[in-house]
């Protein structure tokens, strides 16, 4: 690819969790992970809703399914 930063997809984005987000909030690797008990190494998003919809529903919790819509602040 060459040196200038082409964007491929410009979204909208969404990520889909059973946690409870308040607006503005950051979404950063490290932190226990939705989906088995150990922290992971990144943070999921997809640009289709059915994905997002997916992780929502795998995400392990009884509390409800939420899906957000969130914007990248870096790279990807």
């Amino acid at each position: 690819m060459n040196e200038q930063n082409d964007v491929l997809d410009r979204g909208p984005f969404f990520h889909g969790t059973k946690a409870e987000l308040a607006l503005g909030s950051l979404l950063e690797a490290q932190n226990l992970s939705n989906y088995q008990d150990k922290k992971s190494n990144y943070i999921y998003f997809t640009a289709t809703l059915e994905a997002a919809k997916w992780g929502a529903e795998l995400a392990a919790d009884d509390a409800r399914e939420r899906i957000y819509l969130v914007e990248p602040q870096g790279e990807f």
